[in-house]
């Protein structure tokens, strides 16, 4: 019995997870879920009814016509196996008495699928057509199939599989079908090699599983029979199509047909958009008229696709040629041109080709162009040019273009077969050629006079020679040149290049002393070269000018003296000439200008230049001054020059010992590195006092105690040249020389202070001193001395304070007094 109700309560338990974790059932007050085809231990419990308590009576089930279910304990259970197959779901209307009042509420019970059903195809016998020309991938027929298992469950999801081919020819793998689907298509194999003549028939064995044909699943086949047809999908004709059709429109002018499934079409290619359409039946139509000048033809691309968009077959092409109307005027590719002719072009020389353009078809008359000259401005003298009809060439159709306007303008027509016309304008230039040279007017021009004091750039005169070519060109430009007369340059040419008038400009100063007088000979040429006749003597003129004397001042040979004079040379030599000339032969004058102390001189007549005193380098080695040279019969005319005066140096001075060594000293015993830098004094040139050279007196002696270490040209190092000297003031004598030669030298006895040094370096006595003076010693014993008197007078009156205070002093106190000094 307990194993009983232990079966019950894991039953009901069960129940109730199954009510959880299938799909409830909607529009229901209690859902229960529960599987089919149970075969356990029945009744079989399904659930307990929340809605019913312990005390209810009177149940009553509506819904339940077989009497399946039934309530015991408030569980619901069921009294065999359910068949979802049969019916889905049951609702059932609990009826009951409770406190005395009738209640009820509703049980949804939904039935759950299992996989129970093999999936089975709807037709035994499955055939279907394939066309040639389909493309791989595109179905054209699909098998069905159904399981009557929940088609929301995996029981009913279906897969499908091509098993084999009969026969496998040309290809083992003519075929595919879509696992899911079912549409039966071409591989690549079948596209490429479907032949209805090699085989006309295939069977396909073709299988369908359910569980989306998964291992377990449940699964049926069946024969699928595919009849291979052919196909009428093919590219059409070429059409030809005249342009500029008067329509009506649009116009039908082909068709393609998809002889298979249901098709839709659609057209490609590089045409307007609407040019041309094609109907559901495929029918092309042209919409518009076409114009052979704009695309003279159109590549369409006919697309089949499936109504899902899919494309069924390959494109097929379609062209349309379209057929030329001279519907074209011929046109020149710009409105207007320019060329030019020379004026003494003869007859027949071509000036200029026109050329039209048609747009019509090349391959036609439509494109024949006939020119013609219709207008000339201006007209006269007529009959100048001619236009070839068929070339267009433009030709000179007179005997000269000399004498004739300097421009004329011409109207050219193109005119084609059948009367349509354009019309450019040429404008033509008559280039003036230089068959006219320039000439002057006279053949002698002059005798002009200027001043031998004018100015450079001062204009002599004016000339023009005159051209009869065309004023502004090439061929009436003059270009003047000064062939004889002129070979110093003393005169040039300025042409102003818009009258062609030349003027002549004095380019250098005028002597009249040198040259009184210029014959000058100008010619006149153009800047190109002469296409008819020659240059004759009257493009060449004489131009004579005389030069007029003008009082001239004084004229120094140098305007700058440079003179060098050794320092005290002796007064009044000549140390420069100052030379200076009149162009006018007038006597001239010198004088000195900046030299306010008066160290030169100079000649008033001979201009001869002295020293007046002895001059030293060392007070100022340069003198500059002016000379005046003064026209001696005019004092307004003069001329200066610049004299400047470098006095040289000599050997007069002897070099000096600089610089205070009394406080200086050398420690004994010898440090190293130690050494008194004596420094020197020249007052001459570099070239005298340049290096100085420091030499101890030629004595045993001294060269043993002391050495000369020269440091660069003015000093030196004295140091001691032993390890140790005894402490005292020394003596040391040497001499200081100057680099000239020969020298000059001083001698010096310079006192030297040698004592014993402390680690810093720092005397710590003083040395013996020299005899006659006062040594270091004495006058720190007199220091000494007086500090100890008056230190005895402190100490007396310290001692008498004391005795006026007595008191015994303590063992500490006594430890703290200072013992007695003797002094």
């Amino acid at each position: 019995m307990a194993a009983q109700h232990t079966l019950v309560m894991f039953l009901r338990a069960l129940t109730l997870w199954m009510f959880h974790v299938f799909m409830p059932c909607l529009g229901a007050n209690v859902k229960i879920g529960i599987p089919e085809n149970y075969d356990g231990i029945f009744p079989w419990y399904l659930s307990k009814l929340p809605s019913l308590t312990t005390n209810y009576s009177e149940l009553l089930i509506r819904g339940d016509d077989e009497g399946i279910f039934g309530v015991d304990a408030a569980f619901l259970y069921a009294l065999k196996p359910l068949d979802r197959e049969k019916q889905p779901s049951y609702s059932l209307q609990m009826m009951y008495r409770m406190a005395g009042q009738r209640q009820s509420f509703t049980v949804e019970v939904c039935v759950i699928d299992k996989n129970d059903n093999v999936p089975t195809f709807s037709a035994v016998s499955m055939r279907g057509s394939v066309q040639l020309g389909l493309l791989k991938g595109i179905p054209f027929m699909r098998v069905e199939a159904s399981d009557r298992d929940d088609r929301n469950t995996a029981h009913a999801e279906l897969r499908f599989l091509l098993m084999d081919q009969t026969p496998r020819i040309p290809a083992a793998h003519m075929f595919a079908i879509d696992s899911v689907q079912g549409e039966v298509s071409l591989t690549e194999d079948g596209a490429s090699t479907l032949d209805p003549e090699m085989c006309g028939r295939y069977k396909l064995l073709v299988m369908v599983k359910d569980m989306a044909g998964k291992a377990n699943a449940f699964f049926s086949t069946g024969t699928v029979t595919v009849e291979v047809t052919g196909n009428t999908w093919a590219s059409p004709d070429p059409v030809r199509l005249q342009e500029n059709l008067p329509g009506p429109y649009p116009i039908p002018i082909s068709q393609v047909k998809w002889s298979g499934s249901q098709a839709e079409y659609s057209l490609e290619g590089e045409f307007p958009e609407m040019l041309f359409t094609i109907s559901m039946d495929g029918v092309i139509s042209l919409n518009a008229p076409l114009d052979r000048e704009t695309q003279d033809q159109f590549q369409i691309s006919i697309v089949v696709e499936r109504p899902d968009g899919r494309e069924i077959a390959k494109p097929v092409e379609l062209r349309v040629m379209v057929g030329d109307a001279n519907d074209n005027r011929p046109t020149f590719p710009q409105a207007q041109y320019h060329t030019v002719v020379k004026e003494l072009a003869h007859r027949g020389t071509e000036i200029l080709t026109v050329q039209a353009a048609d747009n019509d078809d090349p391959k036609t008359d439509n494109v024949r162009i006939f020119y013609r000259l219709v207008v000339q401005i201006p007209e006269t003298p007529r009959a100048l040019f001619r236009v070839d009809r068929d070339s267009g060439v433009i030709s000179v159709q007179a005997d000269s273009m000399e004498g004739t306007a300097p421009q004329y303008t011409l109207t050219i027509t193109a005119e084609d077969a059948k009367g349509l016309n354009s019309s450019c304008t040429v404008v033509v230039t008559v280039q003036d050629e230089n068959n006219n040279a320039p000439v002057f007017s006279q053949h002698e021009y002059g005798p002009y006079h200027i001043p031998e004091d004018a100015l450079v750039g001062t204009t002599v005169t004016a000339v023009v020679a005159g051209d009869a070519d065309v004023r502004g060109g090439d061929s009436w430009q003059v270009n003047y040149r000064l062939e004889s007369g002129n070979e110093e340059d003393v005169f040039i040419l300025a042409v102003d290049r818009h009258t062609n008038e030349v003027s002549l400009v004095l380019s250098k100063v005028l002597d009249f002393e040198r040259e009184s007088e210029y014959i000058l000979v100008l010619s006149a040429r153009n800047p190109v070269a002469l296409v008819r006749g020659r240059y004759g003597p009257a493009s060449t003129a004489t131009v004579s000018i005389y030069v007029d004397d003008v009082n001239e001042g004084p004229i120094l040979s140098q305007s700058h003296y440079e003179v060098t004079v050794r320092e005290g040379e002796e007064p009044g030599r000549v140390i420069a000439t100052i030379r200076g000339h009149d162009p006018d032969s007038h006597p001239i004058r010198y004088s000195l200008r900046g030299d306010t102390k008066r160290y030169f001189s100079i000649g008033k007549y001979s201009g001869e230049l002295k020293t007046v005193q002895a001059l030293d380098r060392e007070e100022n080695s340069t003198y500059t001054m002016e000379v005046i040279a003064v026209d001696g019969r005019n004092a307004n005319l003069s001329a200066s020059t610049l004299v400047t005066v470098q006095i040289l140096d000599v050997n007069d001075n002897s070099p000096v010992l600089v610089g205070d060594y009394s406080w200086k000293y050398l420690c004994t015993p010898r440090w190293e590195e130690q050494a008194l830098v004596l420094a020197s004094r020249d007052s001459d040139g570099p070239q005298h006092g340049g290096r100085l050279n420091f030499s101890l007196r030629s004595d045993a002696t001294v060269r043993r105690n002391w050495k000369l270490t020269p440091i660069n040209d003015t000093h030196t190092n004295l140091s001691l040249n032993i390890p140790y000297l005894s402490p005292e003031v020394y003596t040391v004598p040497f001499t200081i020389s100057d680099s000239s030669s020969p020298p000059r030298s001083t001698f010096i006895n310079l006192p030297v202070t040698v004592c014993p040094c402390n680690i810093r370096g720092n005397c710590k006595m003083a040395a013996k001193q020299l005899e006659g003076m006062p040594t270091i010693q004495s006058a720190v014993g007199i220091l000494l001395g007086t500090f100890s008197f008056i230190g005895i007078i402190l100490v007396v009156i310290f001692v008498r304070l004391s005795y006026q205070n007595p008191k015994r002093p303590s063992r500490t106190s006594q430890e703290r007094v200072p013992l007695n000094i003797s002094l």
